[in-house]
């Protein structure tokens, strides 16, 4: 997952509250970290998604595969 996968994910999943939810939600997978601390600290932005969503209580489902741009067809 790429950061701008990230950022997708997070748009699409928590809509307009995801910017203030990646800068305040602590992850204590990541000793205590935001998600934006945590991706600041070099960790890769498909950890942090799945720690978010562990958090925030995802459902499975939602988890894999997202952030993804759809492919256009010719």
């Amino acid at each position: 997952m790429r950061r701008s996968e990230f950022d997708r994910a997070v748009a699409d999943e928590f809509g307009g509250s995801g910017a203030a939810l990646i800068s305040d939600l602590v992850l204590p997978r990541f000793g205590e970290r935001t998600a934006a601390e945590a991706l600041e600290a070099g960790i890769p932005p498909r950890e942090v998604w799945l720690a978010l969503c562990v958090e925030a209580d995802v459902p499975l489902e939602r988890r894999h595969g997202v952030g993804r741009r759809e492919l256009r067809s010719s």
